[in-house]
């Protein structure tokens, strides 16, 4: 309840943003921006599930040979009364997986070959519940919204370095306006990212009650870190290289950045000790451990 509100706080930020800097250039900037921003963005949200698996470079996932696969899926569908969705492998060595799609009778799930090579059972249940609470919390659906809003901010700050805004003809603060053109575009990257994060966090947190195997999750996502790293000359994917796909992932790809401090700002995902503790934290509410 508490990261779902914490996005609400965080959307609703943005949104305040996106109005300061519109009243900058006025009512038909902001209407413009948000037009362009709303045709780039809800076109990409409509088409996510085409555009992720085509750039993943995946296939349908074959029954018979990936039996495990379905049935895994299909038990944890069922569990909350969903439909199942659409399942694939990608032949990227980088152990990772992602969700995608605009709900769930049009979602996806796939995972890398990488990522079936290092987990066991039990991490891949727990990883599987991860990606299915992305798509029953409706994540992509949000992290569209964020995209959005951030596009239309920034497309309004470089508006109007370009071309001026309404304050410089209403005797505004020339200073202030400056910096509300070269910070605003930051402060929106940097909320967008703390949306994605949240929504990271809450997967986590769902995944791991639906599964009922934290400790699991949390071992599966030690792995997938060490793994990215030992494996990034390997390569992957046009997916895992672009940086519009690497919020998509359980992990960031190739092991992510090991940003701390300001720095951790710009992350797309939580540390992997944070979504660790959080997770042992759930274990021991469970009474799996001590």
């Amino acid at each position: 309840m508490f990261k779902s509100f914490k996005t609400f706080v965080l959307l609703a930020l943005l949104s305040g943003l996106m109005l300061a800097i519109g009243s900058f250039w006025g009512q038909d900037g902001l209407t413009m921006a948000l037009v362009i921003a709303l045709v780039f963005n809800v076109g990409s949200y409509w088409f996510s599930d085409k555009l992720a698996i085509k750039m993943a470079r995946a296939v349908p996932a074959d029954p018979q040979q990936l039996g495990w696969y379905h049935s895994m899926v299909q038990e944890l569908s069922q569990r909350t009364g969903q439909p199942m969705p659409r399942l694939f492998i990608s032949p990227s060595p980088q152990p990772n997986a992602f969700a995608t799609g605009r709900n769930p009778r049009n979602a996806a799930v796939c995972v890398n070959q990488g990522l079936i090579d290092i987990l066991d059972r039990d991490e891949m249940e727990a990883v599987l519940a991860h990606e299915l609470s992305h798509v029953y919390n409706r994540d992509i659906l949000i992290g569209t919204i964020a995209a959005t809003i951030a596009t239309a901010i920034t497309f309004l700050a470089r508006f109007a370095l370009f071309f001026g805004g309404g304050d410089r003809n209403r005797g505004g603060n020339p200073i202030a306006s400056l910096l509300m053109v070269f910070l605003a575009p930051v402060a929106a990257m940097v909320i967008q990212f703390a949306v994605t994060r949240s929504r990271e966090t809450e997967a986590d947190t769902s995944g791991a009650e639906l599964c009922g195997k934290p400790l699991a999750l949390a071992s599966a996502l030690q792995k997938l870190e060490a793994g990215g790293r030992q494996r990034i000359r390997m390569g992957g994917t046009p997916a895992e290289t672009s940086p519009a796909y690497s919020q998509l992932y359980i992990s960031a790809p190739f092991g992510g950045a090991a940003a701390r401090g300001m720095g951790s700002m710009f992350r797309t995902h939580p540390t992997t000790e944070a979504r660790v503790a959080n997770l042992r934290r759930i274990a021991q509410r469970m009474g799996q451990i001590a």
